[in-house]
């Protein structure tokens, strides 16, 4: 379960007519496309027509949000498609955008609904209103131990010589999760140079398609406690990094009935120090 608290603002974009493009002016940035009349000339729009668009925002994921039925309105229906690209290849499931996602049809057009369902790649993910925030529900994706020696030379290309304490791998989501040394504290983590120039030539198998750096959190201070923080790598799916990674999240704690639950508290890092907070 990821929260979100609604911050920054909505802006309209250029966009071709009958398609409505949104993009959020916080951090992270994203777009999300309302496909509306475009959907009902053309059908489904071809993949090309999602991809070029995505290529065109280049940013981490342009999020499309579809009607499901001809009598469908985004202002009053509950159910939609939703399909997320990158800049050059769909993805399966996003968090971040999927909240965002709801964010605009909730606060933006004003849809009256408590909780939304996304038909997704990754089956139905609900969004509900909580107070001020938004609540989703995203998939389990359980791992397992990862032996070093399988993968050494992809983590030494990504990090280095750096002290890596545990690493488990999701077949599922073909996503590494590297847990670094809990020697290391959230600055390290904030200014570790990952070198992702060569890592899918280093792996191109296949079998990863995500890195996930994360690292143990720390006690309460000034900007409270955390369980952990995390960074996330992509570049198979033409992202080097991705700001705000809430859909790995699932992969951290076993939820019950096959969804994934957030520790109490957790914070993203990124170069531009972006954090996200979540909640139980």
């Amino acid at each position: 379960m990821v929260t979100y608290s609604r911050h920054g603002h909505l802006f309209p974009c250029n966009s071709p007519k009958s398609a409505h493009f949104f993009r959020s002016m916080a951090r992270p940035q994203a777009v999300w496309c309302l496909l509306s009349n475009l959907q009902s000339h053309l059908g489904e729009l071809h993949d090309d027509i999602h991809q070029n668009i995505a290529r065109e925002m280049n940013l981490s994921e342009t999020a499309f949000i579809r009607k499901l039925h001809p009598t469908d309105t985004f202002s009053h229906s509950s159910c939609f498609g939703l399909r997320w690209f990158t800049p050059t290849s769909e993805v399966p499931l996003c968090g971040h955008a999927t909240l965002a996602s709801a964010a605009v049809l909730f606060h933006k057009i004003k849809n009256p609904h408590s909780t939304l369902t996304f038909v997704t790649l990754s089956g139905e993910l609900k969004a509900r209103r909580a107070g001020d925030g938004i609540v989703l529900d995203v998939p389990l994706y359980p791992t397992h131990a990862q032996d070093f020696g399988e993968v050494k030379n992809l983590i030494k290309m990504a990090i280095g010589d750096t002290q890596v304490q545990d690493i488990h791998y999701s077949p599922e989501t073909k996503n590494l999760l590297v847990r670094l040394s809990d020697s290391y504290d959230r600055s390290f983590l904030e200014t570790l140079k990952v070198n992702t120039e060569n890592l899918t030539q280093v792996e191109n198998t296949g079998k990863v398609k995500g890195l996930l750096l994360t690292l143990k959190g720390e006690p309460g201070g000034q900007t409270g406690a955390f369980d952990f923080y995390s960074r996330y790598f992509t570049p198979w799916f033409g992202v080097a990094e991705d700001p705000v990674t809430g859909q790995k999240e699932g992969r951290k704690e076993r939820g019950k009935e096959g969804r994934g639950l957030l520790p109490s508290s957790f914070t993203e890092v990124a170069p531009e120090k972006h954090k996200m907070k979540g909640s139980l």
